[in-house]
């Protein structure tokens, strides 16, 4: 039988003794002088230390997403952040190990490295889609975690959701869902199972769909038992006042949302392109950007640059050859785009 997830976590995170802030020791009262944790009392707005657990923030995610307040957390570089945090409360350094597909999102490997964790990556299938047998087979007693982004970073394409499902079923360990393109899928999100797959954590951020990639805000969901590690062991106040502030404001306003306009114009862009001779594949998408394959990737790599237009060259990614990551822009962005395109096909 499949253990809890509190039995994958490192034994010496299960001992931590989590530091205390200055905050943390206050119960309630009418405090109106507040001398416990160093700060000027000199009030310029950013004077006070943050709520070291974002309360009020979660309460609004939680809102936001129909899960419960103790079931989330917020870090800042977006998932980044979260990513970090998973490697050290479930992987012991120099000794476990993760799974990742590739060709995905680079930080899972970046962050395992730090970490001093052995990441192995298991090839998509040559149609981008979910090798569930061959990540079973590449996992060990000391397999910790398996990482899956759906939508998927480069190719785009959704996993169903009954493949992860699978997957979480049959893997003895915690299974991460990088959700941060979620948004632009009509696959819908995998956040309802997490009750019923415990070992499941979701990774969703601010950057994407909500247009706050400069605020660098991210979120994990999972059973609170596991998430209560993760404050555990983030550091104290990972996210500043001003943050905190200007996500709750814009939540409250709500953003003013481009998801339908980027959708149309991803499937605009995408039937346009593959007209062109230069292009040889389009891949269908469920993100805000499209994988094409072209002749020469190099080349129209700097002769887009050169015309002053900046795509990601993903040529040297594995299943990715002569591939070419294409953000969908506004309107006037991607017919710009689609004119270089054209031109270079003369």
């Amino acid at each position: 039988m499949k253990k809890s997830p509190l039995n994958y976590i490192r034994k010496n995170i299960i001992a931590l003794q989590p530091y205390s802030t200055a905050r943390d020791e206050f119960k309630g009262g009418d405090i109106s002088v507040w001398l416990d944790a160093n700060e000027s009392p000199y009030n310029n707005g950013v004077n006070r230390y943050p709520d070291p657990h974002q309360k009020a923030l979660k309460e609004k995610i939680s809102s936001l997403f129909n899960m419960p307040a103790e079931s989330i957390f917020v870090g800042g570089a977006g998932s980044d952040e979260a990513i970090d945090v998973i490697y050290r409360i479930f992987c012991r350094p120099a000794i476990d190990n993760a799974i990742a597909i590739a060709p995905s999102y680079g930080v899972y490997k970046v962050s395992a490295d730090i970490n001093d964790i052995d990441l192995r990556e298991v090839l998509l299938n040559e149609d981008f889609s979910l090798p569930v047998e061959r990540i079973l087979d590449a996992a060990d007693a000391h397999t910790k975690i398996v990482w899956i982004c759906s939508p998927n970073n480069p190719t785009g394409n959704a996993f169903p959701k009954e493949s992860i499902l699978d997957l979480a079923d049959r893997f003895d360990g915690m299974v991460v869902v990088d959700e941060a393109y979620g948004d632009f899928s009509d696959r819908g999100s995998l956040l309802p199972e997490i009750s019923s797959h415990p070992n499941i954590i979701i990774l969703r951020t601010f950057s994407k769909a909500w247009g706050m990639a400069g605020m660098r805000a991210g979120m994990a969901f999972a059973i609170p038992e596991v998430i209560d590690y993760f404050d555990r062991v983030k550091y104290p106040y990972n996210m500043s006042v001003i943050i905190q502030q200007e996500l709750l404001r814009r939540i409250e306003l709500g953003t003013e949302n481009h998801i339908p306009e980027i959708i149309a114009e991803r499937e605009k862009l995408a039937t346009s392109l593959a007209e062109l001779d230069c292009i040889k594949a389009v891949h269908p998408s469920d993100a805000n950007f499209i994988l094409v394959r072209v002749e020469d990737a190099d080349a129209m790599y700097d002769y887009l640059v050169k015309n002053g237009v900046i795509v990601r060259n993903r040529s040297r990614m594995p299943l990715c050859e002569g591939a070419l990551r294409i953000t969908v822009g506004t309107p006037e962005e991607n017919a710009r785009t689609l004119k270089l395109f054209k031109e270079y096909s003369r």
